[in-house]
């Protein structure tokens, strides 16, 4: 199979990511922070390692502020419903996945509002000026995508976040397409909260998420329970990571997680960036000499995308497409991929797209094999003999 789907969840994973799965299952079968055995002083101890890296590689503070979440969308859940009460204003960008839209629709039956700022690819003034435009005095949040996982476009998030600041308003960015590929400085851009998915640019395993904060105490918590700190107190701890890690934490996904930011770490960040916008601008040039197909974006450029590439061909679904690439052993996302705002912003909201992400993993013959795909399917659409 090549498989062209990393957006949605990087495969395969790094043989050490595996290799620290299996061995969490041995070394870190106890539960962490629970009790003063051998076996769970181990595991929080390799959990503890894991939000030392963590913060280190993002340059949060310190390893106080990673706290580990269910996935990305667990993150920007806590954000959102901590943040947001009734009468607040929040602003967000026109290119944002489900995982925004969706509680933001949810917390609209409280009162809460929102503003969806028109981001312009390849001009990031008029972006910030979109945003600024949409500030009011009771917004209480910016939020926003770092890269959209439709489009593959970049929001300046640096910038975003600096223009929040000037009106005190806390800023959270959606970093489920970047982290791991985009440079991301939580203490110099000054953003407040990163949501992180652990499964896609750090080659963790799914089931693992971060959301990393100076600020947690500020966020009223969705989930009470034990933490195996202040168990006397029948309040939720005030401590991070403490107060938003309620029960007990998946200590296989941790570590494998833990071996994924290692293994970004050795290989280099931005080396895997660059090797994969090799890869994407190599598809899109020879897209872009078929008649057929259709490009909604230039060809991306490295200061304004990440390596994220959609398509249509002109006459199918996309799912038909993503369908007829499956039988020839070609996996990719066709449709609206959770983010209808995206493709309502694109026109595309009716035939969806097809996706595609190259991974650290991928290859020029990745790219060749998917070329070759879309030609027969194309040659066998128009009715030629193959």
């Amino acid at each position: 199979m090549t498989y062209l789907d990393n957006a949605a969840t990087t495969y395969p994973k790094p043989r050490e990511v595996q290799q620290a799965i299996a061995e969490a299952f041995r070394r870190f079968g106890a539960n962490p922070g629970r009790a003063g055995h051998a076996m769970a002083m181990a595991s929080s101890e390799e959990m503890y390692r894991c939000r030392v890296d963590a913060a280190d590689f993002f340059h949060a503070p310190g390893p106080e502020c990673v706290a580990f979440t269910l996935n990305c969308t667990n993150a920007i859940n806590y954000v959102l419903k901590g943040l947001l009460k009734p009468g607040d204003h929040a602003v967000v960008s026109c290119l944002e996945h489900n995982a925004v839209m969706r509680p933001l629709h949810a917390l609209a039956n409280t009162g809460v509002t929102w503003t969806e700022v028109q981001v312009t690819p390849g001009d990031n003034d008029a972006t910030v000026a979109s945003f600024r435009s949409a500030l009011r005095e009771n917004t209480k949040l910016v939020m926003c995508t770092h890269a959209s996982n439709v489009w593959g476009i970049r929001l300046p998030v640096e910038r975003i976040a600096a223009l929040a600041r000037q009106y005190g308003i806390p800023t959270a960015v959606d970093c489920a397409q970047s982290a791991g590929l985009l440079p991301v400085d939580m203490v110099d851009s000054g953003i407040d909260y990163l949501c992180i998915a652990g499964h896609k640019g750090l080659y963790g395993p799914m089931g693992t998420g971060m959301l990393i904060t100076p600020h947690g105490e500020k966020l009223p918590t969705l989930v009470e329970g034990g933490t195996g700190t202040e168990s006397l107190l029948e309040e939720q701890p005030s401590d991070m990571p403490e107060r938003l890690e309620s029960g007990t934490q998946n200590m296989p996904g941790i570590a494998g997680l833990h071996a994924g930011i290692k293994f970004v770490r050795r290989i280099g960040r931005e080396h895997i960036f660059n090797q994969e916008m090799l890869l994407l601008r190599s598809l899109y040039r020879q897209l872009s000499v078929m008649e057929s197909v259709i490009l909604y974006t230039p060809i991306p450029d490295a200061k304004y995308f990440a390596p994220v590439l959609s398509f249509n061909v002109k006459g199918m679904q996309s799912e038909e497409v993503g369908r007829e690439l499956s039988s020839y052993g070609i996996a990719v996302r066709a449709g609206l991929h959770c983010a209808p705002a995206a493709h309502r912003f694109m026109g595309t909201l009716e035939t969806g797209a097809v996706r595609v992400c190259p991974s650290v993993f991928s290859t020029q013959a990745d790219m060749e094999a998917l070329v070759w795909a879309l030609r027969r399917i194309l040659m066998k659409k128009s009715g030629r003999k193959h």
